[in-house]
């Protein structure tokens, strides 16, 4: 999922502009070499971004070099297996992405499980998705919207940003609870997926926020509502799926991990400095137009993590949805 060079830039700078503060000891020295930061999406992605804003920031606080290192490929798969099968030592750890969780059950034949083979350090970010239509569409809300899929079968299409991406999944579960016919269009990342969407192309999306907000906000689409169960501050008058179809739910959402049976010691120490970043101003003003921070336990983010795992199952089975 490729970001809006505004928003690259944006998230970048904060980065590269966050403040020197004083390094903290940890149990045993912990980390007393550089620390990879394994991400399973090319430079520019959500992830990508997320893991330098985040990597920059215990870098500062912890003393050591937190070393991004893209491993894209298989949907993230090659990037999760990297961080499984490293040392469970502290020194490598993994971004997870929304489609850690979706993969589990989309992908028959992993060679690790994610739940059982990867020990949550902290959530992140929750990235709320949009769904919006191309001005052309004659509608205006969530109703609206339904009312006229089923009146005209097969006549609206979706774009996603690929197979099994939590754009992809958002839709198929709005079919399936709302029973509108709409027609899935597969795309290589975000980027494609938003230029057919404003060309006319496709009518529907379920992009993530970030993708979308420059788009809406210069009236390219129209949004009818957000995903996530709440509001989103970035977009504080649009209102939610869940308003029109109660219990609707969906998201992206990141945060970190490492093997299992890394030490509590250097999990906690991470899980700390993680949410003390996500509590510092600077990084709250890069995340704004992202969505609401994960901040939480270890224990916290793998309940996320296992309730999606769970929740997307179900839709995938329902939808009968298979890789590409």
């Amino acid at each position: 999922m490729k970001l809006p060079r505004r928003t690259f830039l944006h998230l970048a700078a904060g980065a590269a502009a966050l403040p020197a503060v004083s390094r903290v000891a940890t149990a045993q020295g912990y980390p007393s070499r550089p620390v990879r930061l394994v991400v399973g999406f090319a430079a520019g992605s959500t992830t990508d971004i997320l893991a330098r804003l985040m990597g920059q920031w215990l870098s500062e606080r912890l003393g050591q070099q937190f070393v991004i290192e893209n491993r894209p490929g298989a949907a993230g798969n090659i990037a999760a297996e990297t961080v499984v099968r490293a040392p469970a030592d502290g020194y490598t750890l993994l971004m997870v992405p929304p489609a850690s969780a979706i993969n589990a059950t989309l992908y028959d034949k992993l060679s690790f499980n994610f739940l059982g083979d990867l020990a949550p350090v902290a959530g992140v970010v929750r990235v709320p998705n949009v769904l919006e239509v191309n001005p052309s569409v004659p509608v205006k809300t969530v109703p609206e919207l339904i009312d006229y899929a089923k009146a005209n079968p097969g006549s609206l299409s979706f774009a996603s940003a690929g197979i099994g991406t939590a754009s992809h999944l958002a839709g198929e579960l709005f079919k399936v609870m709302t029973g509108a016919q709409l027609v899935h269009v597969a795309y290589r990342g975000d980027g494609p997926a938003m230029t057919d969407l404003i060309g006319g192309q496709v009518q529907v999306g379920f992009a993530t926020m970030t993708a979308s907000i420059q788009h809406i906000r210069g009236d390219r689409l129209r949004a009818l509502a957000v995903t996530t169960a709440t509001r989103s501050p970035a977009l504080p008058d649009i209102p939610t799926v869940a308003d029109f179809i109660p219990g609707y739910e969906a998201s992206s959402w990141f945060g970190i991990a490492a093997p299992k049976d890394t030490p509590a010691a250097i999990v906690d120490a991470l899980n700390r400095e993680t949410n003390a970043g996500l509590a510092d101003a600077k990084i709250m003003a890069r995340l704004a137009d992202m969505g609401g921070v994960l901040a939480g336990s270890p224990a916290d983010f793998g309940k996320l993590i296992a309730d999606e795992t769970a929740k997307w199952a179900r839709v995938i089975k329902a939808a009968g949805i298979k890789p590409q």
